[in-house]
């Protein structure tokens, strides 16, 4: 009971102090964003085979795209922080200095090198190749200093669950495992819901009122650009814009 109440303490302490931080980077990936840079990162034949028809439809599933992939990254970052926090709390752990390391601890007679993601299913081969190259190198500079040093790797995963944990070269632990893993508290997963309303109310009706705006603003400049007078779509010159080798 001890221990959960210290994780306790440093998950509130640590959500009020950075909330904030997570809702203002949140607000500013919506502010800063230009139609015409999101509008080519998207597939237009994808929307004109589902037959979007309206200019706020458009705009809509475009910035919705945008902001759910900012959030991801945006919020990712604050739960590793978090992670961070509570390790360092119960078993002394760090933030590494070794390249692709998110965090070292030792614990048990093992030293723990770990790759902090959001959830499982994070990245493609090519990436958990790169994950691998890291996990090898800092094992590597490890051992040169303690020969006799046992290090694991660990991709740690926020959320989620994981088939098989041992992946031969690093285990893998999601959810509950994972934060159980960096706090010794089999409940933590569960505390960490509650911290997260601190203001999230004032801060969501903030965002809202801004994404309308956006919205608004976005399906105006979307009508003038890509709309002929009587309020067609022009498909043809999203799709240039989108595409085509020459400046449009």
């Amino acid at each position: 009971m001890l221990m959960q109440a210290i994780n306790n303490t440093i998950l509130t302490e640590y959500v009020k102090k950075n909330i904030s931080s997570f809702h203002a980077r949140r607000l500013q990936s919506l502010t800063t964003i230009k139609l015409r840079k999101i509008l080519l990162r998207k597939n237009p034949y994808l929307f004109k085979a589902k037959n979007i028809l309206t200019a706020q439809e458009i705009v809509k599933t475009l910035l919705d795209a945008h902001l759910s992939s900012q959030e991801e990254t945006i919020f990712g970052e604050f739960l590793e922080g978090l992670a961070i926090a509570i390790c360092s709390s119960v078993y002394g752990g760090r933030k590494s200095s070794a390249e692709g390391i998110d965090l070292e601890f030792s614990k048990d007679a093992v030293h723990y090198i770990v790759t902090i993601k959001s959830g499982p299913n994070w990245g493609n081969s090519g990436q958990i190749a790169n994950m691998k190259s890291n996990f090898t190198k800092a094992k590597k500079i490890l051992r040169t200093s303690q020969s006799l040093l046992t290090v694991t790797a660990v991709n740690g995963c926020c959320y989620g669950k994981c088939n098989s944990s041992d992946k031969g070269e690093y285990v893998k632990l999601c959810g509950q495992d994972f934060w159980k893993f960096i706090s010794g508290n089999d409940d933590l997963y569960l505390s960490i819901i509650k911290p997260l309303e601190y203001k999230a109310k004032e801060k969501n009706e903030e965002f809202y009122a801004a994404y309308a705006q956006i919205i608004n603003a976005f399906t105006m400049e979307f009508g003038k650009e890509f709309c002929s007078k009587d309020g067609k779509i022009l498909w043809e010159k999203i799709v240039q814009y989108n595409s085509s080798s020459g400046k449009v």
